[in-house]
């Protein structure tokens, strides 16, 4: 059903793009009402318009905390126009019926990005804003509700159209924006009261995230699939494109995978190679093109298509390097003019800047059918409080950096996990097996592949215990001589006897690092 507007209520703290519909509202003879700033631009505009207290017959109040709530308002925007009983109480009061809202909110989101003022952000969470918005969309029928000013061009099209009317379908499909905004708008308040009272788990949890980009497909081809952006700044990544093709749903998987494992690498300059969100290559070394020449030399084969991440600048050394490899995606901070020139004679390989990129959320979310779980993020590598070496030998303190960097690349390899490094570097990666004796022969057999010298006095780091003395067995006779491990297993004693019988070192750390 097609429904004239006679009278519209506009009250909006962004006025941008606002003089087309005003034109378009003044062509149709539509009313105006509004107050405070938004009254007083469309006045200076030079379109009329009705002041909300004239309106209603009532002076807003506290600071204007208390201007649109008002009987006269929300009658207006909900009674029901097919109704009897409706229309009698309408026509008593003297009533007459709003047919278009024009809202959008105080800037809550902004305001928490750039002030910590709990007072001000506060100050700008809106009432009486959402309270019309949620009337008006329960109320489709009757009234045609607007939230964002860029679907202002589609209302002046209806317009238009059907000659000052608004249809029903375009009513509806306003309206389940409408709601949309709302819970988003209440999920980041909520959000923002959890975090200043450090409440990770509250009792009710809403994930809040504003669509970014619609992907052209998912995980496969006959899958859908958009980006969303949860967080406050809702507008960027972080992560600028230089060059390449769109980013599939499955770049942004072995992206993401990438940086988690680049964020933990701080000291030296740090290489991530990834594929299908898994490592198969990570190296820090002082020197930019040692780092990627290691990690790219741990497994080379799985490298081909892959996504490489580096916390450094690429240099046009290191641009010729990589351009003799097919890869999907390349991330680094910054890319020198020679390089980047040269990265892009490759037509489809994505180059990301990632210089801007900050980390933001503490949990981590799996869904689904009708459930998910939450948790925080595994940020502990070593508790030195339960690191014990469980071994006869025991290792220096120049060893122990290397050995926890081992142990820091198992937290990202999905489980069963075992991970070969020597020099910082990795040598062969055993991941996402149901026997972690095949996960130790993996490994083994990627070192022996690529890099057979480096295996002799190498370490071997597992994200959990060792269930069996079988998996050390096979990691020493390939030539391991430390092994870093949770500890915790039964059968724990009867693997230390052969870690000392075969004269390794091996680390108890009581932290497991499952990754599923």
């Amino acid at each position: 059903m097609n429904l004239k507007i006679k009278n519209a209520l506009i009250s909006v703290s962004d006025k941008e793009k606002i003089v087309p519909l005003l034109k378009t509202l003044k062509k149709f003879n539509i009313r105006i009402i509004s107050s405070g700033g938004t009254f007083k631009s469309i006045r200076k505009l030079g379109y009329k318009c009705t002041e909300l207290s004239q309106y209603t017959g009532f002076e807003e109040m506290l600071d204007g905390r208390v201007k649109t709530l008002h009987p006269k308002i929300h009658a207006g925007i909900l009674h029901d126009r097919l109704n009897k009983n409706h229309k009698n109480e309408m026509t008593k009061k003297k009533f007459p019926s709003l047919d278009l809202i024009v809202v959008n909110f105080y800037p809550f989101q902004k305001v928490v990005r750039e002030s910590k003022n709990s007072k001000n952000i506060i100050e700008n969470i809106d009432i009486g804003g959402p309270t019309m918005v949620r009337a008006a969309a329960k109320n489709f029928k009757n009234v045609a509700i607007i939230t964002n000013k860029n679907d202002y061009s589609s209302l002046i099209k209806e317009l238009n159209r059907y000659k000052g009317k608004t249809s029903i379908k375009f009513r509806e499909m306003m309206s389940s924006k409408a709601f949309g905004l709302t819970a988003y708008y209440d999920a980041m308040i909520a959000n923002w009261f959890n975090e200043r009272l450090k409440i990770l788990f509250p009792e009710r949890k809403t994930i809040f995230g504003r669509k970014f980009k619609q992907l052209r497909y998912g995980e496969n081809p006959h899958q859908e699939s958009s980006l969303y952006i949860n967080d406050y700044n809702d507008q960027q990544l972080g992560l600028k494109q230089l060059h390449g093709k769109e980013l599939s749903y499955n770049n942004y998987n072995d992206i993401y995978a990438a940086l988690e494992i680049l964020i933990s690498i701080k000291k030296k300059s740090g290489t991530v190679i990834i594929k299908h969100a898994n490592p198969c290559g990570v190296s820090e070394n002082k020197d930019p093109y040692k780092s990627f020449n290691n990690a790219y030399s741990c497994d080379p084969i799985s490298a081909f298509g892959g996504v490489i991440a580096c916390n450094f600048k690429i240099n046009k050394k290191l641009a010729l390097m990589i351009k003799k490899n097919f890869l999907e995606v390349i991330l680094a901070k910054g890319f020198d003019p020679g390089a980047l020139k040269i990265l892009k004679q490759r037509k489809n390989l994505r180059i990301i800047d990632i210089s801007k990129y900050k980390p933001k959320n503490i949990t981590s979310i799996k869904n689904f059918d009708g459930s998910f779980l939450i948790q925080n993020k595994n940020k502990i590598v070593i508790d030195q409080k339960k690191l014990k070496c469980v071994t006869k030998v025991k290792p220096s303190k120049k060893e122990m950096a290397e050995i926890e960097f081992a142990f820091n690349v198992g937290k990202y390899v999905k489980s069963n996990a075992i991970v070969l490094c020597n020099n910082f570097s990795t040598i062969g990666i055993g991941a996402g097996q149901p026997s972690r004796l095949d996960s130790c022969k993996i490994a083994i057999q990627k070192a022996k592949q690529f890099q057979p010298k480096k295996i002799k006095n190498s370490i071997a780091a597992s994200d959990a215990f060792f269930p069996f003395a079988d998996g050390i067995k096979t990691l020493v006779k390939a030539g391991v001589k430390t092994i870093i491990q949770p500890g915790g297993s039964i059968k724990d004693e009867e693997v230390i006897r052969e870690a000392n019988k075969s004269k390794v070192k091996m680390l108890f750390t009581g932290i497991r690092h499952f990754n599923h």
